[in-house]
């Protein structure tokens, strides 16, 4: 399928989907959530893929932020409209792939940006990268669960600081709090999460579609993650992976 903000290329199992709106360094607009969304339902439901890597085009931006022009004149009703979709639509929806899904972030990852970085399951960034949730120097919060995610990477007194202080960090400092996994050379970037990407796939993915579901579950409020765990668990040995 075609679209008109992201490309989609899948080789060797890996889907790599790249937002391409680097005039706007790669800001989200509605049409880009449609389409990111579309596209990682079609990741998930592709049995020949086995990792999705999402990244931004060109070195300058992964993802710059939310598109505010498009919400700007938003009443109170139509705000909590555009979080829960956005939520249903494409955050959540990441976080619950059964397809691990990498961020390669390169350059600016801010606002809906880290937030979307966040509801992946693995985060790499380039050393150019920068971080951060400027929402509240524009009069606004995080509408995309960053509050939630934030405080669940890196605990509730640094996710406060970040948050409130509507500051940047770069790379290194992002990799000391917990908020990305690796930090390496925009030239390497790509390579290391392809790398990465290869990694995961010699390995079994209903397991790690079980793996992914526990983790999860340890998340929500009222759910028993060590439960979950071992129904997961058992849930294996019924699988044609484990046989």
């Amino acid at each position: 399928m075609s679209y008109n903000t992201i490309l989609v290329e899948v080789t060797d199992a890996v889907m790599t989907i790249t937002i391409n709106r680097p005039k706007q360094l790669n800001a989200l607009n509605g049409e880009t959530i449609a389409e990111l969304s579309d596209a990682f339902k079609a990741g998930e439901s592709n049995t020949a893929v086995r990792t999705i890597i999402i990244t931004g085009e060109g070195e300058k931006a992964f993802v710059a932020g939310a598109d505010i022009k498009e919400f700007a004149e938003f009443t109170v009703d139509q705000g909590r409209e555009l979080s829960r979709s956005g939520h249903q639509n494409l955050f959540d929806l990441v976080e619950g792939l059964k397809t691990p899904v990498i961020a390669a972030i390169n350059g600016y990852c801010l606002g809906g940006g880290l937030e979307l970085a966040m509801a992946c399951h693995i985060r790499s960034a380039s050393d150019n990268a920068m971080m951060g949730l400027p929402e509240v120097s524009l009069g606004v919060i995080q509408g995309y669960g960053g509050t939630q995610r934030l405080t669940q990477l890196v605990g509730k007194g640094k996710a406060l600081e970040l948050i409130m202080t509507a500051g940047m960090m770069k790379a290194e400092e992002a990799k000391d709090w917990g908020l990305v996994n690796h930090v390496t050379f925009q030239n390497e970037l790509m390579g290391m999460a392809e790398k990465m990407a290869s990694r995961i796939a010699k390995n079994s993915p209903k397991a790690i579609g079980l793996a992914i579901e526990a983790v999860n579950a340890g998340q929500v409020d009222g759910v028993n993650g060590y439960n979950v765990e071992i129904e997961k668990f058992g849930e294996a040995f019924g699988t044609e992976d484990f046989t």
